[in-house]
Formats: C-alpha cells, structure tokens, sequence
C-alpha cells in the first residue's frame, strides 16, 4: 500500500481545542500551587490520555508534565482489586455466577437461569451509579434509593421486575469497588490538583470526586472550549438504496479521503453490521484499518467453534448441531464427515439420538466415527460444578483437535481466557466464593459461557498509523481528524433522543445519577455537532432496510438538511467497462452416459428438459436432502402412501365391512406409521389438523368403489419391463383387481394428494401426460384400467380414469424407444428454461438458466429430443 502523508487540515482546531484545555490546567495548578508531577487529569475516553501527554510536551516542552488518566486506569494503578466472593466484579464470568447464587439464596432458584441475566445486567447499570458514592456515605444513600424502588406482590406482572431491581440494588451497596480507593485520604494528600475533562456526557465518578478535592479541584467541559471554525466544513449527503449501497459508497468515501490525502479518517461505529461490510471492502483494497470499538466476542469464529462444541452435546441436539461441529473438528479427516453427512441425510435422521442407535455393525467405519462422537459428547453430559466443567470443555476440544487452532488465534486465545481455560487461571475460581462450587447441568454450563461471551470484546492488534480509525460517534472528541465518514445515519440506527438501559423509572434514574432520556439526546446531539466540525463529513444513510421496509434519515440528518448546512454528495464508486459475456445455454451430449434403466419420473425431466435428465439421472447428480426441514406436502404423500398400504394390506388379510372398525385400523395404521418414520410430536400438525376428514372422505369413496366389484391386490409394487437395450422400472402405488362385468380387469392406480383441478388437467392432457401410460407398460396385460386417486384433505376422494390407456402405452413405448435412439446417437440435450418446470428445479444453479435466459430472449429455442 502507498504510504501517504497525514494532512493537517484536520488537525488544527481539534489542537486549538486542546490547547486551550491544556492552557487552563496549568492555570489552575499555578493558581493552587500544585505540583504538575502531583497534578492529575482525568480523561473521559481512554484514547485521549496518549494524546493529552503528547499535546503537553509539545505545549509545555519544558519542567514536569502532569498524569494523563482515567478513573479506572488510577485506581488500577493505585492498587491491585480483588474483589470478595459475593462482589459484583464487573466480570460476566464471575457475575453470572454470583446472581444466581443470590437467586437461590432468595428462594428463587427455579428461575434462576430466566433472572441471573436480567440481573447482572441491572447490577451493571446501578455499579456506576453506587461507586460515584464516597463509601462513608453509601449506607445513607442506600436508604434514601431503597425508598425509590418499586413494590409489587407476588403474582403480579411486576412482581420479577421488583424482586430484580431491589436485589441488583442490594448487590451494588454491599459491593467493594475497584475505584473505591480514589476516595481514601492518603490519595487526596499525594495529589496537589485534580483536574476533570470532561466529554459530552457528565460522569458522576469524576464529579464526586472533585467535591472530595474541593478547590483543589476544577472541571473544564471540552465542547464548550471549541470556537467557529474559521473555514466551514464540507459536508455531504449520501441517501443509498440498502445496506449493501451504503457499505460501497462508505467504502469509495473513505478511499477518495486516503486517496486525497486526508487523513486520518474517522469512521464511525454507529452500526456494526454495516462496519463489518465496508472493512471487507477496504481490506480488498488494501487500506490499514485500525478498530477501536472491537468485535462482541461471541460474533467471533473461535466463539462460535467452542458454542457449538456445546450444542453438540446437548442431550436434544440435532444432526444438524453436530454435522456443525464436526466440520470444524480436525480429528476427523473430511472422508469421515462426509460419509457420516450422506449417511444422516440419506436417512433424514434429523435428531442425533436416533442416529447414535442406530445399528451400523455393517458399516465399521460408519460405526467407528459416531462411537468417537459419542465419546466426545458423554465428556460433556453429566451435572459438576464449574471447576469440573472447564477442564472436561478443554479436554473435549483438544479431543477433537481444535484447541490448537484456538491458541493459534487472537481471537481464539481471548476466548480461551474470558473462559478460564488457559494454563494457571483456573485457580482463581477459588476466590469466588461458592457460587463455583455449585453444580451446573450442560444446559446451565452452556448459558453461562454464552453469557460470557456474550459480554466480552474482542480488539485485534492493528498498526498505530492506520489511514482509518474505526471508533464511536462520541469518541472523535479531541481527535485530530482530517475526514469524517459517518454509515448507519437512519432514523433507526442514529436516534436522536436514544432510549437508556434498563427499566429505571425516570425519578430514580434522575435521584441515582443514571443516565436519562434527556441526557442521553443531549450527548448524542452534542456528539453530532462535534463531529460535524471535522473539515470534510460524509452522511451516509439507507433508504430501504431488510425486506424492503422503508427507511429516513435520522432526525439529526433531516435537521442539517433544512438548515441547509449539507450538500448532495457525489457517488464516487469508479465506473468500469465490462464486456458482456452472456452466458450461453448449454448444450451437452449424453452418448458417452447410456442409460440402462428408465424411470417415469426420470422419462418425464427428459420430456421436460433435457438438460435436467442430463445432470440428474446420466451425471447421477442429487440434491442433499434437508435433515431438519419442516414437513411439507411431498412428506404427506410419502406418509399417506404408507398408512394406505399398511391400511389395505391389513384389511385384505382380516376383512371387515363395519365403518367403525375400519376407521380404527386407518387410525392404526397411521399411528403405526408415524412412529416407523420417526415424526416427533408436532411435526406434522399442519396435517393432522385434517386426517379425520381425509379419512372418512377416503373410506367413504372406497365403499363405493369396492360396490363397483373392485377388490385390492397389491400395494407399492416393484415393476420392471425389459425394451430393448433399456429396462423400464418403477414403483405402482396400488394395483386392484375389477369383475363387475365380464372378464377380471387390472385397475392400475396411482395416489395424488394435489389439488382436484391438477389431477383433472393430467388426465385431459392425453399423451402429455406420460405417468400413468408408464406404469401401463411395466405390466404385460393388454386389457387394463388405469386411474388417479385424488385423495383430498378437505374430505373428498375422487378417482379419475386414464381412458384408452393401452393405447397411449404404445405410444409412449414408441416416443421411449425414438428418444432414448437420439440420446445414444449424440443429440444435444439443452435446458428449455421455460414454464414453471424451472421453478423448483433443483440444477437450476447448473444450467445458469438466470445468466443466459436475457442474453437469449430472442433466440428460438433449440431442438429437444
């Protein structure tokens, strides 16, 4: 990448902004006659302390130079924090552990993994709240806010909302806290001045502490500091159309910015979906990137590799689950989980604890593979305490060959450590207190590592000279920024008045210093206003959201747009020339592929496009079968094909002409069948809801049909028909034997559970349609019936007749015989990419019918077989 020299644009009122901070920090400590090297300022944002000691040397090149700090850092430095067992730490791992160990202390154990959560995040909100409190005055400040909470009886709607704000409450008062020691007297005597800068959000830490140092104290707001640029900013709109659009035109902004020499550019974290889509296109390009809001550790691949260890485990896992696992599990070679995968959905086993029983004694390898799952998972199935889990959870991964790949990773090691399981840190859930020592199911042990991943952040380690700065809206403050890039500035992402955290009403918002409505839309006005100082902004905002809802611009944005301070940006994406290469509709040739058996199905993808036979019976190519796809209508009839023959099997061998009893043999039979199929509870649902109908409606027509002399023979049988070099096969639902008049007659019949007008449209098609024919041909009579039964759901079973069947067999042998002649003799065989035969085709991605289909509009179809 060409390196390209910073501009100093950007950088000279954000300077004079700090200049002028800095003039009256020393001002102050003169006028108290404090020592600069017993001065210290605290900062509002972490990033700010390199730049606060840069800017004094650089102001102040000569004597002491004062501490650059934030509260947390001080207190750090100060003194190490070991918070007791029961102390709410700050720690997601620790504090989940800890709420639901007070959960059960409090008699609500049975809720604990519904409240734990809730909790942790409500102590988190108070913690602020309680350590701004001098810790001489945190007993009588507990009683004035205990008067603020809220009472609710139990049964009450609010009654969980009560108990988890008064117990978060009670947490944070009887908590030690990692600052608590900036409020001890030895601290005030070692510090001559303290100086608070502060940001665009006042924070009560800072402000109690300054009543601590009285006028030793002064605090200096930074946003009242700026002045009237003295060029205006260039300020541009850009309105994309979705989220993809805006990502490009953030992407070509920031590389114009780079392009132009401005820079650092400063852009903003406002959606990080969105960030996450323009750093793709920025790495593809090769721009340095430098993040500094980082990643939630759980969006992480190492996070998600370790969760799904998990959810394999679980007793109630899906193949699915465990496929996912797998394939990230180098223990096992890629043959190994490929066979396991064609196995799994070559027998739709959708729940891995029925394809764990499965007897596969012929199939050692097969067999070998799930014994080595089942011995991964049995490690992660038994009730421990959290000490016992994270040893079995590390050991399961180093089983399975993953735990190298994880401390190859940044990322992965974060993970590993936010867990506690690296080398040496388990010892420290020994100061936790019992919470770790209670026991905790998978389920529970899995929640927990979500939880804490969950709360974790993952920053990767990216060079300090970065071109581009990743950081939130409020965090360009006192940056030294010659570009601002701010995605995400629609009405849904870039709120002008955001809605606070937790479910605080507003008078204890207000009475415990929390953060309200009102704070909140002043700060992020605030922030808005900074950062469009920076001498060229770019807005970026979607129009349209996913599924097309409609989307405007955030409030803020509309403001600058009537106040005329904004202009239409440019899209400054480049234009290129690309030839166009349509592609063309294939056309391969099927001689070197003979086929040696034809099905009806596999005749009529032949009929229907050549290219479809081509791939799917001569290639042999197949779509992988779905293994926790919900039931649809093609399972139906593969369900009701099995009850009707389980149902006339049993009544050919024990016949009854009561209606009662054959209801209850269907009822049978379907029981009998669902279980044979391993449909779970609920599964099939939709369907039940009219069996009743269907099977009355079916009864009732057979009644009738068996009075016409027609009496059940066979069902699902297996046919073949040798013609020539080619044999005929196929399936027939049911064959029936018909002597009402005249000589014995086979009744050919074929089950549909269609729409009534579609079963009617096939028989009016004549030779079109070439099923029923088919079977005709798989059997040797010359005189026989064939018919459709049209089995409705509604209750209504028709049986609609092929007439001159016999004569359309010879027919559809003859076209056979002619097609299959031109198929061996090298004709083509394209994809037609006409009618709804394209629709739910499953080559469709093969033939690239969606790229040639324009390219050809006026092209005349090619010749088919």
């Amino acid at each position: 990448m060409t390196v390209i020299a910073k501009s100093d644009d950007g950088a000279g009122w954000s300077l004079h902004l700090w200049q002028r901070a800095l003039a009256q920090v020393a001002a102050h400590a003169s006028a108290r006659g404090a020592h600069l090297a017993r001065t210290v300022v605290l900062v509002p944002y972490a990033q700010l302390m390199p730049w606060g000691q840069r800017l004094w040397g650089q102001q102040f090149p000569q004597g002491f130079a004062p501490r650059f700090e934030t509260t947390r850092n001080w207190a750090r430095q100060l003194q190490g924090f070991e918070p007791s067992a029961d102390d709410f730490a700050g720690d997601a791992a620790r504090d989940t552990l800890t709420a639901r160990a007070l959960l059960d202390r409090v008699g609500q154990g049975a809720l604990r993994e519904m409240l734990a959560t809730p909790l942790r995040e409500a102590a988190a909100q108070l913690a602020p709240a309680v350590a701004a409190v001098p810790p001489a005055q945190r007993a009588a400040w507990g009683d004035e806010a205990r008067k603020l909470l809220a009472t609710a009886d139990e049964g009450s709607s609010l009654h969980y909302e009560a108990l988890v704000a008064r117990l978060a409450l009670e947490w944070a008062l009887a908590s030690r806290h990692a600052t608590d020691v900036l409020f001890e007297p030895g601290v005030r005597e070692a510090v001559d001045a303290l100086v608070v800068l502060e940001g665009f959000q006042s924070d009560a830490l800072p402000q109690a502490l300054l009543a601590q140092w009285g006028e030793r104290g002064a605090c200096i707001v930074l946003p009242s500091l700026l002045e009237d640029a003295s060029a205006p900013p260039q300020r541009a709109l850009h309105a994309a159309t979705d989220a993809e659009d805006e990502a490009h035109r953030a992407a070509a902004c920031v590389l114009r910015h780079i392009r132009d020499g401005r820079v650092p550019v400063a852009l903003a974290a406002t959606d990080r979906a969105l960030i996450r889509r323009v750093l793709a296109h920025l790495d593809s390009s090769g721009v340095l990137v430098r993040d500094e809001s980082g990643w939630i550790l759980s969006t992480t691949r190492a996070a998600s590799r370790v969760m799904a260890a998990l959810q394999a485990a679980a007793w109630n896992a899906s193949s699915n689950d465990v496929l996912d696992w797998l394939k990230h599990t180098p223990a096992l070679t890629p043959g190994e989980i490929n066979q396991l995968e064609q196995w799994l959905r070559k027998g739709v086993l959708q729940h891995w604890s029925a394809a764990s029983a499965q007897d596969l004694s012929t199939q050692p390898q097969l067999a070998r593979t799930v014994a080595t799952v089942e011995t991964w998972r049995d490690t992660l199935r038994a009730a421990r305490a959290l000490a016992q889990w994270l040893p079995a959870l590390r050991a399961v991964l180093e089983q399975a060959g993953q735990w190298q790949g994880l401390q190859a990773d940044p990322a992965g090691m974060r993970v590993l450590a936010a867990l506690r399981l690296q080398d040496g840190q388990q010892a420290e859930l020994q100061s936790w207190g019992d919470s770790a020592g209670r026991r905790m199911t998978l389920a529970e042990f899995t929640r927990w590592v979500k939880d804490v991943l969950e709360a974790g952040r993952y920053v990767a380690s990216q060079a300090a000279d970065a071109p581009v700065v990743v950081l939130p809206l409020p965090q360009l403050l006192g940056r030294p920024f010659a570009a601002a890039v701010l995605p995400g500035c629609d009405e849904k992402r870039l709120q002008a008045a955001p809605e606070p955290t937790g479910d605080w009403s507003q008078a204890q918002r207000e009475a415990w210093g929390l953060p309200t409505r009102q704070s909140l839309e002043a700060a992020q006005r605030a922030a808005w206003a900074y950062a469009l100082r920076v001498p060229v902004v770019d807005v970026l905002w979607r129009t349209g959201d996913e599924g097309g809802e409609p989307l405007l611009a955030s409030a803020l944005v509309l403001a600058l747009q009537l106040d005329g301070a904004a202009s239409s940006g440019a899209d400054h994406r480049t234009a290129r020339d690309v030839v166009a290469t349509p592609t063309l509709r294939p056309l391969p040739v099927g001689q070197a592929l003979p086929a040696q058996q034809l099905s009806s199905t596999a005749y009529s993808d032949l009929r229907h496009c050549p290219y479809r036979f081509f791939a799917q019976r001569q290639l042999g190519l197949r779509e992988a079968d779905e293994l926790d796809a919900a039931v649809d209508k093609r399972d139906f009839g593969n369900w009701l094909h099995a009850v009707l023959q389980r149902f006339h099997e049993d009544l050919r061998d024990q016949p009854t002409d009561d209606a009662g009893e054959r209801s209850a043999r269907m009822d049978a039979a379907a029981e009998a069948v669902t279980r044979e199929q391993r449909l779970q509870d609920g599964d099939f649902l939709p369907f039940a809801a009219g069996w009743t109908q269907l099977r009355d409606g079916y009864l009732h027509w057979l009644a009738g049909h068996e009075g016409q002399g027609a009496m059940f023979r066979q069902a699902e049988v297996k046919a073949r028909q040798p013609l020539g070099d080619l044999e005929l096969i196929g399936t027939i639902d049911r064959i029936d034997g018909v002597s009402r008049t005249g000589e014995p007659t086979v009744l050919v019949i074929d089950y549909k559970t269609e729409s009534d007008s579609v079963t009617r449209q096939r028989i009016k098609s004549g030779a079109e349609d070439t099923q029923l024919p088919f079977y005709a041909a798989l059997l040797h009579h010359d005189t026989l019936r064939a018919a459709y039964v049209n089995v409705g759901e509604r209750g209504e079973t028709q049986l609609h007749e092929q007439d001159e069947v016999v004569h359309l067999r010879d027919v559809l042998i003859e076209g056979i015989q002619h097609d299959m002649a031109r198929v061996a003799a090298g004709a083509p065989l394209p994809a037609l990419g006409e009618g709804s035969v394209c629709e739910f085709c499953a080559v469709r991605g093969l033939c690239r019918k969606d790229y040639w289909a324009d390219a050809e509009q006026a092209l005349p179809a090619p010749e088919t077989p």
